[in-house]
């Protein structure tokens, strides 16, 4: 049995040197112990390596590929006590079989290549999150952060804040370690304590005030956030303390902002400046083009907004972009709007003088070959989106809903509706206005062979008409 002694956790270089002595000897990877300093090892284990030794020199000369290295570089860092056997056995494995580390299905790789890619995220979180406080000292302004990596990552980025406050005093608290620069000199420390850190400081409080008034609401993803910050870090970070009670507000802020839009008197003489309900329509829009609410803002070329009069007695509400609507950013321009648009003329109604919208502002799709296909929205995406359609409501604040589809019906109802059962008459939204629900034009598109499309669209127009009738009985 063969024990190698590392200097520390994250001393990867001392394991290269170690694993090319041993490997060079044929050494089996039962056959040895990897030890971390003086900790305990078995005692009947004979001590055959050390990273100060005289291995480097007896080795005899190995090939592994960069892309080995670098992996197992990272790997090394990860807070897992086998991580160095593994990377021992990884590397006998790919001196036979070089192009093993090809193999993404084996379990070994995949569990190595999980070690080194969660490694490269806490090393990320500590770029972002790391926050210095300033503190005075007999020297001078001291800035001071207390971070709680979950690896042993601190000395591998010790150069990234060396590189980046070069000419700042500072120190990185760590439950593994500390780091201390005077702006010339780099040195270690012993692991601190959070108690060990400052509190805030009057920059601090400037920060959060900024924070607060950038701060916007309609692109907040909770859980989006919560992936990519946990909750571990938003004690160390001044503005995270004020995230829960911004959220908590956005959505009273954001109503309270478009309703001051909406009522604000036009611009005229005597009455200053003011927005008016297209301004505040055009306000609206202009928000919802960074909407990143949902995921579906990634792949899709660009948020599809409604359109129409701020007045509008009808409003029309559609299941989602299509295509064609994704390139232009307007809604019902493609093959389900040609349709949409001869149903209209037949029923009576003037476009024109209709609020027309989707439930959902940006195209989901299935990439097949060349061609976008079509997906149904979920429910999360449609929870996400139906704030806009309440923000459309409450600008134009029609008489009178028409959904057309499944997916419009659950965004104006928040629940989930049956065609075939609610068609063709009046249901009460929670606020009162009715809303008539028929079909989405692109399901007359997708007719099978063998059905009457001419009875299907009469029986769609005759929704609509009968919907747009009501007004005149609710006048």
């Amino acid at each position: 049995m063969r024990v190698v002694r590392l200097d520390a956790e994250d001393d990867f270089d001392g394991w290269r040197i170690a694993a090319r002595s041993l490997a060079s000897e044929g050494v089996a990877p039962a056959d040895v112990v990897w030890q971390i300093g003086d900790r305990m090892v078995d005692l009947f284990a004979a001590e055959a390596a050390s990273n100060k030794g005289g291995l480097a020199a007896s080795a005899s000369p190995l090939r592994v590929s960069r892309q080995f290295i670098e992996l197992a570089r990272d790997a090394a860092l990860y807070s897992e006590p086998e991580r160095f056997s593994l990377l021992y056995v990884l590397l006998l494995r790919l001196l036979d079989q070089p192009e093993a580390l090809q193999d993404r299905a084996d379990p070994l790789i995949r569990r190595i290549e999980g070690f080194a890619r969660n490694v490269r995220r806490d090393s990320h979180k500590m770029h972002a999150f790391v926050r210095f406080r300033e503190l005075k000292d007999d020297v001078g302004p001291r800035f001071v952060a207390w971070f709680e990596p979950e690896h042993h990552i601190l000395r591998a980025n010790a150069g990234f804040f060396v590189d980046r406050f070069t000419n700042m005093r500072w120190s990185i608290l760590t439950p593994r370690g500390t780091l201390h620069w005077d702006g010339a000199v780099l040195a270690e420390g012993p692991p601190a304590t959070r108690a060990d850190a400052p509190g805030g400081d009057p920059v601090e409080d400037v920060w959060k005030a900024y924070y607060s008034a950038i701060f916007n609401p309609a692109r907040v993803m909770p859980q989006a956030m919560l992936k990519e910050m946990p909750r571990k870090y938003w004690k160390n970070m001044p503005e995270t303390a004020l995230v829960p009670q911004l959220i908590a507000g956005a959505r009273k802020r954001e109503l309270a902002m478009i309703e001051q839009a909406r009522t604000a008197p036009p611009v005229g003489a005597g009455q200053g400046k003011g927005r008016s309900g297209p301004e505040a329509l055009v306000l609206l829009a202009e928000e919802a083009t960074g909407c990143q609410r949902c995921p579906l803002w990634k792949p899709a070329t660009q948020t599809v907004f409604g359109e129409g009069p701020h007045d509008a007695e009808i409003m029309i509400v559609g299941e989602q972009p299509g295509d064609q609507e994704d390139l232009a950013g307007r809604a019902f321009v493609g093959p389900a709007g040609a349709v949409f648009d001869r149903a209209l003329t037949q029923a009576g109604i003037d476009r024109k003088r209709a609020y027309v919208t989707n439930a959902v502002k940006h195209f989901k799709f299935e990439q097949r070959g060349k061609r976008r296909i079509h997906a149904r929205p979920n429910t999360g995406e449609i929870e996400a989106c139906r704030w806009w359609v309440d923000q459309e409501r409450a600008i134009v604040r029609p008489r009178l809903v028409i959904a057309m589809g499944a997916t419009a019906a659950r965004s104006l109802t928040g629940r989930s509706v049956t065609i075939g059962k609610e068609r063709g008459r009046a249901v009460a939204l929670p606020d009162g206005t009715p809303c008539w629900i028929t079909v989405h034009p692109s399901y007359l598109l997708r007719l099978p062979a063998e059905a009457d499309s001419d009875a299907e669209f009469a029986r769609y127009v005759a929704d609509l008409r009968s919907a747009a009738q009501s007004l005149t009985l609710m006048a």
